[in-house]
Formats: structure tokens, C-alpha cells, sequence
């Protein structure tokens, strides 16, 4: 259901964007309650931890496809609002159930995951139609505040609020859950559809030129989407991005304790304050940073050509981590390029699914598109987790395989980006003539 909304000035979608956006981020921040998970009083295992982490991500992944079919039919005023109250609850939830794997897999995992899946598409296919003309731009601008989440709410829990080591895990669970549901409703308010076909003046699609669909005609719906080989290929590459991506944001704090602990000689204490700034401070910031860039480079350069520099690089660095991680300048600097790429699967993935499926179905399109991070969300970690667990005795030599097997996955994704073009419009079957039945 379209709202017509004549008179609002389309900037301020972005900033509601960006209100959802920090508190969805929050999924993020969850390598920052790692180490306080597998001491006492929860003694969970690496492998825990990340179930917790993949279960959200997954559960995120799914639920956006039923948020797009939800949205069309309803709005996204309701679909913003019913994400923020869901993904609030589980974090309050999550603070009444003490030290139960089961309990956090379900609140912080599933409930959590859900409402981030409901409230994630929304800005994003609001965006896209109120600045059709500035896609790649609109789409890194409407999920930068998911990247700078991950910092405010790691260093709140941390560096900066302490919360985790004066309030405990559990009270944190409240706080943020409150703030969050709190936050989401207030930038629910600017989730309104522009009206059935408004353009920004002086735009029109036939003039536009530069990416891949824009004035082609292309406007799948879901089902037809599926049929084509360009929606098999972007999703097969969102989730050699993902899997490199959340591998890292799950497992980082872990890796660089062992790596710092054994390659520099720092304490436990000094290893892990090391690791978590690599994460909260050149991350966090990174990943939102690479949402812009990625979003406005690939504006001018062209989808298909930004996705493969930025898969090419990510499978590039994501080899060297595991020796950069042993050093402290060099941990800083990989979380940074990594962030920054994975920054840009948020923008460029969008923005190619409008490219090439159209824009009036892409808040469905999308939710599809995006059941790619949920299948990296629980491939990336888990590899990571188990192969750490299996290989406890080897020290950080046991999270190579790991980083060997993203870095060639984001390779082969480079070389599908250059084997990309667009779906051409299909032609629609002619009514065959009606042949008048003769009685017998």
C-alpha cells in the first residue's frame, strides 16, 4: 500500500534510515560479549558463541523475505515499527534468561534476528524509490548507521560505558533492547513511499545511463527474478562476501588474542583491549565508511565493475590476515580494509538487484537477494568456530583454514562479477486466438 506523501522532502528518509539502521547494527556488536560468554558464570565455547551469532544472522536473512511481501502489502510504517518492537523484546527478553545457551540462541538469536530481518529492508526500499536517481549513493547512506552501530554499541558495552563490567551482561541485554526499540520508532516515522511514479525533477529513467538496468524496462517480480541466471550469480557472490565478512565480526576478538598472545608477546588484558578496538574502533568505522564509498563509487564506475575491485581486494587481504593479526598496526589495518569491504556488499547488492530486477519490486527482490548473508552468516563463523575448536592444541595456527578458505571464495566472487550483464526485458507471450468449439 503506497502512502502518498506529496510534500516531505526525501532527505529526511535518510535520516530515519540511519535511526533504524544504528540499532540494527547491533547484531555487530556481539563479538564484544564473546569473552564474557565463555568465562564463568556461562563458560560457553567458541562454538556457542558463534551459534548465537549465525542463528541471528540467519534468522535475519529469512525473515526479510517475508518483511518484503509484508511491506508491499502493508506499508513500511507497521513493517519498521513491528521490527523495532520484536528485535527490543528479544534483547530484554535475553536479560531474564541468566546464563542459558538455549535461552540466548532464542532471544538474542531468533527474536533478535527477526526484528532486525522486519526493520532492515525497509529504508532500504523506501530509498531506492524516493532517490532512483542516486541508488548506489542512497542505499550505502540507508545502512551506514547499521556499520557505525557496531561501534556505539561495542564501545558503550566497553571502552567508553564500561556497562558490561558495571551492569553486568544481562543489564546490558535491557538497556539495549529499550534503547533500541525506542530508537527504531522514532525513525520509523519517515518510512513512507513517495507516490505511485514520482521522479526528482528534472530525473527521468530514459535519460539516466551508467548502470546496469536503469531505462530498460526490467521489472521482475519475485518469481520471474528467480528463473534468472544474474539473480543465482549476485547471490552466489553475496555469500562468499557475507562469509568472509561475518567470519571476521564473529571471531576477530578470539583470533587476535591468540594471534597478539603468540606472534607479540602481549598479555591476555593487552591482547584483548588490542582486539577489541580492532573490531569497535577500524571496523566498525570501516564497514560504515566502505556503505558510502562503495554505494557512490559504483554510481559513477558501474555495479558490475565495483563488485569485482571490491571482491578482488576483499580476497586479497582476507589471505594476509592471519599473518597481519599478530601485530598490532597491521590488525588495525586488515579490520579496516575488511570492514570497508564488507561495508560495500550493503550497498552494491541492493543497488544491483534494482539495477537489474527494477525498482518497484525490490523491496521483495532484495529479501531474496539477501538470504545470501544468512547462509554466509552461518557458514562463515561456524567454519572459524569449528576449525578453532578442532585445532585447539595448534595455537593461532588453527584459524588459517579458515581465512584460506573466504580469501579464495571472494576471488571466485571477483571473477563472477566480470562474467555479469544485465536480464534483458522478456517478451510477453501473445494471446493465442480463440478457436469457437463447433458442436458435435
Amino acid at each position: 500500500m503506497t502512502e502518498p506523501v506529496k510534500t516531505m522532502n526525501r532527505w529526511l528518509v535518510v535520516v530515519g534510515a540511519i535511526l533504524i539502521q544504528l540499532c540494527l547494527g547491533a547484531i555487530y556488536a556481539w563479538s564484544v560479549f564473546t569473552p564474557s560468554l565463555k568465562a564463568d558464570p556461562f563458560n560457553f565455547s567458541a562454538t556457542q558463541t558463534q551459534w548465537i551469532f549465525s542463528v541471528g544472522l540467519a534468522t535475519f536473512a529469512v525473515v526479510m523475505v517475508l518483511a518484503g511481501k509484508w511491506q508491499a502489502k502493508s506499508g513500511p510504517l507497521v513493517v519498521a515499527r513491528a521490527g523495532g518492537l520484536i528485535l527490543g523484546l528479544g534483547y530484554v527478553l535475553a536479560s531474564f534468561v541468566g546464563t542459558s545457551f538455549p535461552g540466548l540462541l532464542v532471544t538474542i538469536g531468533l527474536l533478535g534476528g527477526a526484528g532486525i530481518g522486519l526493520a532492515y529492508v525497509v529504508p532500504i526500499a523506501v530509498g531506492v524509490k524516493w532517490f532512483p536517481d542516486k541508488k548506489g549513493m542512497i542505499t550505502g547512506l540507508a545502512v551506514a548507521g547499521f556499520g557505525f552501530g557496531a561501534l556505539i554499541w561495542v564501545k558503550l558495552a566497553g571502552a567508553w560505558g564500561h556497562l558490561i563490567e558495571t551492569q553486568g551482561v544481562s543489564n546490558v541485554f535491557m538497556i539495549y533492547g529499550i534503547t533500541f526499540f525506542a530508537l527504531v520508532m522514532l525513525g520509523s516515522i519517515w518510512m513512507k513511499n513517495p507516490p505511485e511514479g514520482w521522479m526528482p525533477e528534472g530525473w527521468s529513467p530514459e535519460a539516466a545511463g551508467g548502470t546496469a538496468a536503469v531505462g530498460t524496462g526490467v521489472d521482475m517480480e519475485p518469481k520471474e527474478m528467480l528463473t534468472t541466471p544474474q539473480f543465482y550469480m549476485l547471490w552466489m557472490m553475496f555469500i562468499f562476501g557475507a562469509m568472509a565478512g561475518l567470519m571476521v565480526i564473529g571471531i576477530i576478538k578470539l583470533f587476535g588474542i591468540d594471534a597478539l598472545q603468540e606472534r607479540s608477546g602481549m598479555t591476555v588484558a593487552q591482547a584483548s583491549a588490542a582486539a577489541g578496538t580492532a573490531m569497535a574502533v577500524f571496523y566498525a568505522i570501516a564497514n560504515g565508511i566502505g556503505r558510502i564509498v562503495w554505494g557512490i563509487a559504483s554510481d559513477k564506475l558501474g555495479r558490475k565493475t565495483s563488485l569485482a575491485i571490491m571482491m578482488a581486494s576483499q580476497g586479497v587481504v582476507m589471505l594476509a590476515f592471519f599473518w597481519m593479526g599478530g601485530h598490532v598496526a597491521l590488525l588495525y589495518l586488515g579490520a579496516a580494509l575488511i570492514g570497508f569491504n564488507f561495508g560495500g556488499n550493503f550497498a552494491l547488492f541492493p543497488a544491483a538487484t534494482a539495477d537489474f530486477f527494477g525498482n518497484k519490486n525490490v523491496g521483495r527482490n532484495y529479501g531474496w537477494m539477501f538470504t545470501a548473508y544468512g547462509v554466509g552468516g552461518i557458514f562463515g563463523p561456524q567454519i572459524a568456530a569449528r576449525l578453532r575448536d578442532s585445532g585447539a592444541g595448534q595455537g593461532v595456527e588453527a584459524w588459517m583454514p579458515a581465512f584460506i578458505i573466504c580469501g579464495v571464495a571472494c576471488l571466485a566472487a571477483a571473477g563472477l562479477a566480470l562474467m555479469l550483464h544485465a536480464p534483458r526485458p522478456r517478451a510477453k507471450a501473445k494471446p493465442q486466438p480463440r478457436i469457437a468449439a463447433h458442436p458435435a
